[in-house]
């Protein structure tokens, strides 16, 4: 259809008659914001491309009508995300003054620091400190290692067991941190040819592990490895191999020292939320808002970094499921709202999320940047991935984050003839989490996983058009009895539940919601204290900043999870706590 590809046409007087003459949820509307949303001609909403700006701007014209307010600059609020890592200008490294080639004998790491280190090698075996009832491995057990480089295999012992008892212990970012511990300056991967026979180097891609971890750390390639041990006899072959058969630690310092100098950017690009605001009309409660939410960024071309399902291929990810058709949802509903805006006692605040897939970063940023009073958002209702309906299954992420809400939907859904099933807790992987942390009752819509998540096969035909008509014709009910309500919702804390696998197995909780997006540089903000749990049992507070566990620091949720790995029930550790200017030291009995 031509109108979508001329964006800037659509004009006010169009808007407000579509209002007037289709008041109501219509198929036809659905299929037609999400074909346009879903077109490879937007390549895949990545934040930061012309692509999702070009979604952003369409969002935005649906949106504006009479009586509609538009918020931030003319209906956006612009942040930063880190759109890619590149290479410095000053990467450099030698070994006993030999140097090495960049990007063909070696490589930095995405989560490395920025810095140089000149400094003798100790080779660190797999770079574990394990010390429990069933399991010790102490490779850094009497070895002189402050202040230098470690050079450390990657993998563990037992590679190919599902089970692996070694498996919490064996990721690079977990093997940095137990190096730290152990007064580390900079760590050098190396790969043996069980764990990778084509023995690569690392690219500098984006994802969750790109956050620095504080020092310089480096892959090296096999061949050079090997000349450093060649005094000794031995390759990282032999090396891997019989680690792998002994079981047992086997650590020396190495003749050699590493001068290397990493430099990695972090390039930043805008992406923004679309939000307005429908003015309630009761004078008492239209200072009140109701979030009508979805985020409309996906995949891109996918590719590594990127959370596609298959890494490997680099196609256009149209994302229809994810989340167009949480996008064309609240366009309906909004559009629904605004020709029904005399009936309406609380406001409506409309708001397309940027940025979702990156770690849920531009909800996290309206809430740490709110554009309306916080404490006057009374719900949020979020949509993600409600275009798969199959039978009458609903998911409702959230029904226990307000007293009397799950009465509300059974009535509902009723109507509707839905079978729902109800998750109460008020966390969870999209934009309702950051509005639940800010004690806000939530309420997410989900029709379901299927096959086509993030690959190039989840396709705008593929959508149950009617079904999620359903879907929203509920919502809309929903919103509009809780939007009407003469007292708002009571919020209450619900969750999380423990979701653990075998290969994180914590043994332990504080019972907290960290920061998991890094916006704090001291430490690692709490965003939520779940009751009667440990945090809440030492007198935790929601925005407190963990520094420190047990003596130990911590700098982000990452370093957190280390420390929380290394503890057992049962056990009295000490947190420290920034609390406004003072800190704060409490005793958490685990």
């Amino acid at each position: 259809m031509k109108r979508f590809f001329h964006l800037g046409i659509i004009a006010l007087s169009v808007m407000i008659s579509a209002c007037s003459q289709h008041p109501e949820l219509t198929v036809d509307e659905l299929e037609a914001h999400l074909e346009f949303l879903a077109s490879d001609a937007l390549k895949g909403r990545l934040p930061g491309t012309l692509e999702d700006q070009r979604a952003a701007q369409y969002i935005k014209e649906e949106i504006t009508a009479r009586n509609v307010e538009l918020l931030g600059q003319d209906g956006f609020q612009t942040f930063e995300i880190v759109s890619s890592i590149e290479s410095g200008e000053s990467n450099s490294a030698n070994l006993n003054g030999e140097p090495l080639v960049f990007n063909q004998d070696y490589a930095p790491y995405s989560f490395s620091e920025n810095g140089s280190l000149t400094a003798p090698i100790v080779f660190a075996g797999y770079g574990f400190h394990i010390n429990t009832d069933s399991l010790t491995w102490l490779d850094y057990d009497n070895l002189d290692v402050a202040g230098k480089w470690v050079l450390i295999l990657r993998g563990d012992p037992e590679l190919n067991e599902p089970n692996s008892h070694f498996a919490p212990y064996s990721t690079l970012r977990k093997k940095v941190f137990v190096a730290k511990d152990f007064g580390v300056a900079g760590v050098i991967f190396v790969s043996g040819g069980i764990f990778d026979d084509k023995d690569e180097l690392p690219e500098l891609i984006i994802n969750d592990s790109h956050i620095s971890v504080g020092i310089p750390v480096i892959h090296l390639k096999k061949h050079k490895a090997d000349r450093l041990l060649a005094a000794k006899n031995i390759t990282v072959d032999s090396l891997e191999t019989w680690l792998n058969s002994e079981q047992r630690p086997r650590s020396f310092p190495l003749e050699t020292t590493c001068d290397a100098t990493v430099s990695i950017q972090k390039v930043k690009k805008p992406t923004q939320n679309v939000l307005a605001v429908l003015p309630g009309s009761d004078p008492a409660l239209k200072d009140e808002y109701i979030v009508l939410g979805a985020h409309y960024d996906h995949l891109g071309l996918g590719g590594p970094g990127t959370s596609s399902r298959r890494p490997d291929t680099l196609a256009i990810h149209n994302g229809a499921d994810d989340n167009a058709s949480g996008i064309t949802a609240i366009l309906e509903i909004f559009e629904k709202f605004v020709a029904e805006h005399k009936n309406l006692r609380r406001s409506i605040l409309f708001i397309a999320f940027g940025a979702e897939e990156m770690g849920t970063l531009g909800s996290r940023y309206f809430v740490e940047h709110p554009l309306v009073d916080l404490a006057q958002i009374k719900f949020m209702f979020n949509f993600d991935m409600v275009g798969r309906l199959e039978s009458n299954a609903l998911t409702l992420y959230g029904t226990g984050t307000a007293i009397g809400l799950e009465d509300i939907l059974k009535t509902y859904a009723k109507r509707y003839g839905f079978e729902l099933t109800m998750s109460p807790e008020g966390l969870g992987p999209s934009d309702h989490a950051p509005f639940y942390a800010a004690d806000i009752p939530v309420l997410m819509f989900f029709t379901g996983l299927h096959d086509d998540y993030h690959t190039p096969d989840d396709d705008a035909y593929k959508i149950n058009y009617q079904g999620e008509k359903r879907v929203a014709d509920f919502a809309y009910d929903v919103i509009f009895d809780i939007a009407n309500q003469d007292k708002s919702l009571v919020f209450q804390e619900a969750g999380p539940k423990e979701r653990y696998t075998s290969r994180r197995p914590f043994k332990v909780t504080l019972g907290i919601m960290p920061d998991v997006a890094g916006a704090e540089k001291r430490g690692l903000r709490v965003d939520a204290v779940m009751p009667d749990r440990p945090a809440q049992r030492a007198g935790m507070q929601k925005g407190d900043i963990i520094v420190a566990m047990d003596g130990k620091p911590v700098k982000d949720v990452y370093e957190y999870m280390h420390r929380l790995s290394n503890f057992q029930v049962g056990q009295r550790i000490s947190v420290e706590v920034l609390r406004g200017d003072d800190k704060v030291i409490l005793i958490v009995e685990l």
